[in-house]
């Protein structure tokens, strides 16, 4: 498959160079090696730098920041500047982390390396294949004209169409897998609206829509990816209550949707399609519906198995006898199914994005070293501690934007299991009820909006070169600002009017 075959379909080129990158022969790129110096500077003033103050919870408990944690701090802050301003491809970033870990023993390599084959990164990988499958077989270009031949020809509904059935389908399934479901239907329709590579303001938003509305959809069940889960699991072992499927369900259903229809007008704002209409597109799409004729058998296998997939995923939740199946494994099987049936043979796996593969790799791997050395928690201490004395409603928002913060950087499992413990501990003496801690920590945990890092469908959304890391970022913050909102509005009035307990006597 030759290059405009590959964009055609809708998968990267695995050996792609990002558009930061100077040609051979070409003058010197002074911002890229400006920002390149700027990520080794706060490296070395981090990590050579005298040893920082402990971090001290309410409890008086000391946390210190250790060589190693230092230099997790240090990875981190290089990992941030370089994947931000793209100074070499994402996934060259990546390996970089892995390195700086051996090189200065802050990890065992064995242990920082293993992070790159985690069973997340195995996930995204099995993912991103569903989507390669779809494409192949033609099931995208089905999806994808059947939609288009009922939402019409305005822009704005297509680009609502698309964000909808994204929100729903996380509902059902990993977002990291809608993303991918959804990434090869969202290349097709934007070929029908500009022709080659072109960027366009309609293409932005629609890929950076999509990565956005898969986070907020996926906050709503917990199927929508693994850290509802392990969130409530976590807040059981501390609290010693149980919040159910149902419940969880109940009370991020409205801040889910919410924010789904704030992001698509977000979306029409920031991203103005340049055609407010695609003329004709509507009766084009049922022509070409038409012609692909009757579902082939490689379209019938494919969507058996991803139907198969999903539903013991799904079902992993509710029946005790597939609790012990692992998601990976179960999605892996789908990746090898692939095979078996000859949907897929070798010269697809050189099709794979390993780039992208690569930037979750090493996201996991900074992740962890944070988490394992300690940096995590004495940055949570450090910033949670500033609020033990201010209102309740300024604790709770305080620690739903270091959360908020931090999964945009580290697994958001992490980032809220690094702050929990702190907050519920806090949250008594200000009169703070726990479980409002827990949803709101949940909310903002789904919606990583600045770096590609935070989620797999901000990666994958990436993947279409519609928009740089920079101009993801820079979309990001008044996203985010507006996630903030939505936070404080469930906080304030739309919890409370369901009847969730906010604000408890204080502890004196």
């Amino acid at each position: 498959m030759n290059s405009s075959e590959t964009i055609a379909a809708g998968l990267p080129e695995a050996a792609s160079k990002t558009a930061s990158l100077p040609k051979a022969g070409s003058s010197l790129d002074w911002k890229r090696l400006l920002f390149m110096l700027l990520g080794i500077g706060l490296f070395t003033l981090v990590y050579y730098c005298p040893p920082w103050p402990d971090a001290i919870d309410p409890m008086g408990q000391h946390f210190e920041l250790s060589k190693q944690a230092k230099g997790a701090l240090a990875i981190f802050l290089l990992a941030a500047t370089w994947w931000v301003f793209e100074v070499v491809p994402i996934g060259i970033t990546s390996l970089t982390i892995g390195a700086l870990q051996a090189l200065f023993m802050i990890r065992d390599p064995k242990v920082a390396f293993k992070d790159f084959m985690d069973p997340s990164v195995l996930f995204i990988f099995g993912s991103i294949v569903i989507g390669m499958v779809f494409t192949k077989t033609g099931l995208t270009k089905r999806i994808a004209y059947k939609m288009l031949s009922i939402v019409g020809e305005r822009t704005s509904m297509i680009m609502l169409g698309c964000f909808l059935m994204t929100a729903a389908l996380t509902h059902l399934m990993a977002h990291t897998a809608v993303a991918a479901t959804m990434f090869p239907m969202l290349m097709a329709i934007h070929a029908l609206y500009a022709e080659g590579e072109q960027k366009t303001r309609f293409g932005k938003g629609l890929f950076i829509g999509m990565a956005f509305v898969a986070g907020a959809g996926s906050i709503v069940t917990l199927l929508g990816a693994a850290r509802g889960a392990v969130a409530l699991g976590f807040y059981k072992d501390i609290m010693d209550v149980e919040v159910s499927f149902f419940e969880l369900t109940a009370y991020m259903f409205p801040i889910g949707w919410l924010m789904t229809f704030l992001l698509w007008g977000f979306c029409l704002v920031a991203f103005k399609p340049e055609q407010a209409t695609i003329p004709g597109l509507k009766e084009k799409s049922k022509i070409m519906y038409a012609e692909l004729g009757g579902w082939s058998r490689k379209e019938l296998v494919t969507a058996a198995i991803v139907a198969i997939t999903i539903l013991v995923i799904a079902l992993k939740n509710f029946i005790p006898a597939l609790a012990g199946l692992h998601k990976t494994g179960v999605l892996l099987c789908s990746t090898i199914s692939f095979f078996l049936f000859n949907i897929l043979d070798v010269d697809d796996l050189e099709e794979i994005p390993w780039n992208i593969i690569l930037l979750f790799a090493g996201a996991m791997s900074i992740g962890f070293c944070l988490w394992e050395t300690g940096a995590a928690k004495w940055l949570a201490v450090n910033w949670l501690v500033m609020f033990q004395n201010a209102p309740p409603i300024v604790f709770i928002l305080g620690m739903a934007f270091f959360v908020m913060m931090m999964t945009n950087f580290i697994m958001n499992v992490a980032a809220i299991a690094i702050s929990l413990p702190v907050a519920l501990v806090i949250a008594p003496y200000l009169g703070v009820a726990g479980e409002v801690i827990l949803f709101s920590s949940l909310v903002v945990a789904g919606m990583p909006f600045l770096l590609l890092v935070g989620a797999a469908p901000n990666a994958i959304a990436y993947s279409s070169k519609q928009f740089t890391t920079g101009e993801f970022f820079l979309y990001g913050i008044p996203a985010s600002i507006l996630l903030m909102l939505v936070t404080w509005l469930a906080v304030s009035v739309i919890w409370p009017l369901m009847g969730m307990e906010i604000y408890v006597p204080k502890i004196m």
